[in-house]
C-alpha cells in the first residue's frame, strides 16, 4: 500500500509551540494513517489507539489538531480503558504537511476545511459525534463507532486485524 513516490519518510511533528518537536519515522514497508480532528483530544486519540491496538504494528498510526487542546479528553480517556486501550499518556499535536502528505490515509473528523488535502492521499471522512463535554454514556457510542470504521479501514488496507 506504501506510496513509493513520496520522498519523506521522516517527518517532524510539532506539538504544541511550548512542547519540542518530535521525530517519527514512516514505513516505506507498512501503511500510514494520519486521523486528523481540531482539537486532537477525542475522536482522532480514540481512533489512533484503535488502530494501534487492533493492528498489532502492521500501520503506522498518527493523529494530530488543526488547533491541538492542552489534554486528551478524560472522558474519552475512561471509555477507551474500558476497552483495554490506554491513551492517557498521549499529547494532542498539530498535524504538519510532512505527515499528512506522507500518509497512505488522512482520516478527517469535523476539521472541515483546516484539513490538509494532497495529490495521491486517500482521504475519508467520518461524521462522529465529538466527545468534548459529552457523558460516558454518549463518548461510549462513539468509542464503538469508531472501532467498527477502524476495522472497516483495516480490511480495505487489506491489514490483518491482531484483535
Amino acid at each position: 500500500m506504501r506510496r513509493r513516490d513520496c520522498p519523506q519518510r521522516l517527518a517532524t511533528v510539532h506539538r504544541q509551540p511550548s512542547s519540542p518537536p518530535m521525530s517519527v519515522s514512516i514505513s516505506d514497508t507498512k501503511p500510514a494513517v494520519l486521523f486528523l480532528c481540531v482539537h486532537n483530544a477525542g475522536r482522532s486519540q480514540m481512533a489512533a489507539g484503535w488502530l494501534a491496538a487492533v493492528a498489532g504494528g502492521a500501520v503506522d498510526v498518527f493523529s494530530g489538531g488543526s488547533e491541538p487542546a492542552d489534554h486528551v479528553n478524560a472522558v474519552a480517556v475512561e471509555a477507551m480503558a474500558e476497552v483495554g486501550i490506554d491513551i492517557r499518556g498521549r499529547q494532542p499535536q498539530r498535524w504538519t504537511d510532512e505527515i499528512a502528505s506522507a500518509a497512505d490515509v488522512v482520516v478527517t473528523m469535523g476539521c472541515g476545511d483546516t484539513c490538509p488535502v494532497f495529490p495521491g492521499v486517500r482521504y475519508e471522512d467520518w461524521i462522529l459525534a465529538d466527545p468534548a463535554g459529552q457523558p460516558i454514556d454518549v463518548v461510549r457510542g462513539v468509542r464503538d463507532e469508531i472501532e467498527k470504521r477502524v476495522r472497516q479501514l483495516l480490511a480495505s488496507l487489506d491489514v490483518q486485524s491482531g484483535s
